[in-house]
């Protein structure tokens, strides 16, 4: 009787395991089978184990993959009924994020040019999840890619900080799509990972309130991410470093990135051979108040040989030629604090946000630079799931780069700016933002601008 049970039960464990093979091949296939292979295990001892009738594997399903029709108001992509197996990719660690921006802003007066102009910008991520896929555990992937379409406005303003970053990335004037992020991150613990690969640096300088990469809080680039460090921290590169997580936040990064911007390229040819730069942060939550907040120190520095103000997506200035230097550094600190939590729902509110920041004053046109204002959620009972911010900067140009400015663009100064957005959630997967900034360019020769104008954000 003993040796029937085992075999038995020999056979039902061969079963399941070329039942778990088959599985793996539905996976492949993108046909997933949802059936636990332990169902075995809640079968009670009193009862007779009944034949099973596998349905064919055309009919096996991912338990997401539930057909239904389209609900426009509710449904978080445009897409979403269009592509039915993108839920199944996620349940096996496979995602999609796409977007497109489109902006049609102008210049009403002042400024370098009063025109209105329409410009837009296509981001494209996949994330990879090694663990859910089958192979190692912790490991994961990121793919982006991005290009660029229209006529930016910036230039139009006459400040050196664009008012618009988004649509000057990833190269400014160029409109083919470019690899941007091919980054490996491998993860030891709930804690602990390294990365490596090419990398975009735009999601640095966190901030809750004043981030969003141009496209979810404002546009401006001085409250994107600190400026004081674009001199350091090319926009796109190989790199490698590594990260300490707390409670699913990352509170400590250090990466080591070519000195050297290869949005274009793979970036292979061109390793290290301007230099490289060193860019640690630290990001501390605090609890100031009863509520949530963040302090974060960043420090930049870069021993690549600089020679001119060579053209940047983050700065418009034309290619100067400067004294040599080599190396170059910068320090930015910044903040977000909440004042305000929905007390239904945490992850609502509004509060404030700061930054401020120094860098070498040989090498970078900004020297330091300050920025304050209030963002959040909309304090509008009816309009939850809109967002809003107000923001003021102000951009100190280096004292010993503006005789070089000068040559070019004329009297240089000082340069400060106030923008303010609401954005509107239309559909879940549609957002409408109403933007105006006024702008005092560190130009002398260009009037105060008056900047207005729409951000239309589809998620595809």
């Amino acid at each position: 009787m003993l040796p029937g049970l085992i075999k038995k039960h020999h056979n039902l464990r061969t079963s399941l395991i070329f039942k778990s093979i088959w599985c793996s091949i539905c996976i492949v296939s993108l046909v997933i089978s949802t059936r636990s292979t332990f169902a075995d295990d809640a079968i009670p001892e009193s009862l007779p184990e009944e034949p099973r009738v596998e349905k064919p594997a055309y009919e096996q399903t991912c338990s997401s993959c539930k057909s239904s029709g389209p609900d426009f108001w509710n449904q978080t992509t445009l897409t979403e009924n269009l592509f039915q197996r993108r839920p199944c990719l996620a349940e096996q660690g496979i995602t999609f994020d796409a977007d497109v921006s489109q902006f049609y802003m102008g210049v009403a007066s002042g400024g370098a040019e009063q025109e209105f102009r329409y410009a837009g910008h296509g981001d494209y991520v996949m994330n990879i999840d090694s663990g859910k896929l089958g192979g190692p555990q912790g490991l994961f992937v990121k793919l982006r890619a991005e290009h660029r379409f229209g006529e930016s406005i910036n230039n139009a303003t006459g400040a050196i900080i664009p008012a618009n970053i988004l649509p000057d990335l990833p190269v400014a004037d160029r409109d083919q799509l470019y690899l941007t992020n091919v980054l490996f991150t491998q993860m030891f613990s709930e804690s602990f990972g390294v990365f490596a690969g090419k990398m975009d640096t735009l999601d640095g300088d966190m901030n809750a309130f004043a981030h969003g990469r141009g496209k979810t809080q404002f546009s401006n680039a001085a409250f994107v991410a600190t400026p004081i460090g674009l001199r350091t921290i090319v926009y796109s590169s190989l790199g490698a470093g590594f990260l300490i997580m707390q409670e699913g936040e990352p509170i400590f990064t250090f990466t080591v990135i070519n000195s050297t911007d290869t949005s274009r390229t793979s970036g292979f040819d061109e390793l290290f051979a301007n230099g490289a730069s060193v860019i640690p942060e630290l990001r501390l939550p605090t609890n100031l108040f009863g509520r949530p907040g963040h302090f974060l120190f960043g420090a930049s520095w870069s021993s690549r040989d600089y020679a001119a103000l060579e053209q940047d997506p983050f700065i418009v200035l034309p290619d100067i030629p400067i004294s040599r230097k080599t190396d170059s550094w910068s320090l930015y600190w910044n903040f977000d604090q909440y004042l305000f939590v929905d007390p239904c729902d945490a992850t609502r509110g509004w509060g404030l946000f700061g930054r401020a920041g120094i860098a070498d004053a040989e090498t970078n046109p900004i020297e330091w630079f300050l920025s304050f204002g209030v963002g959040g959620n909309s304090p509008i009972s009816s309009r939850e799931a809109d967002t809003f911010g107000v923001g003021w900067y102000y951009s100190a140009t280096s004292d010993r780069l503006s005789p070089f400015i000068n040559t070019i663009l004329g009297g240089v100064g000082d340069g400060y700016g106030v923008e303010l957005f609401y954005n509107i959630e239309v559909t879940k997967w549609f957002h409408l933002t109403a933007d105006m900034q006024v702008l005092r360019p560190a130009r002398q020769t260009v009037d105060t601008a008056l900047l207005v104008g729409l951000r239309a954000v589809i998620e595809l």
